[in-house]
């Protein structure tokens, strides 16, 4: 069961045309851009945006939408707090195409 936090949080899922990592915006359009989610504070805002992203999820745009905490740091897009949502928010970690590979 996943913690519950007083943190800001920003939604999340994957796109099921891409995979692509994709945010929540505050039109409920999903991003590419960590700094284009929209943050939330409280709890009605999140589970709000979750109702969102799961809807987006039942027309099968993305797969998987959670919330996760982000520190929030004015001026600067916001960065969330585990390491694996860190590496989600900064793109892949290896090149998609095998070096030697002829395209």
């Amino acid at each position: 069961m996943a913690r519950v936090t007083d943190a800001p949080k920003v939604v999340t899922a994957n796109r099921l045309q891409d995979g692509a990592v994709v945010w929540l915006d505050r039109a409920g359009v999903w991003s590419t851009n960590v700094a284009e989610a929209e943050v939330h504070a409280e709890a009605t805002g999140t589970e709000a945006a979750l109702a969102v992203a799961r809807a987006s999820a039942a027309r099968q745009e993305v797969v998987e939408p959670y919330a996760i905490d982000v520190v929030v740091t004015e001026g600067a897009a916001p960065q969330p707090v585990k390491v694996r949502e860190q590496i989600r928010a900064a793109g892949p970690s290896i090149d998609a195409i095998p070096v030697g590979f002829a395209a």
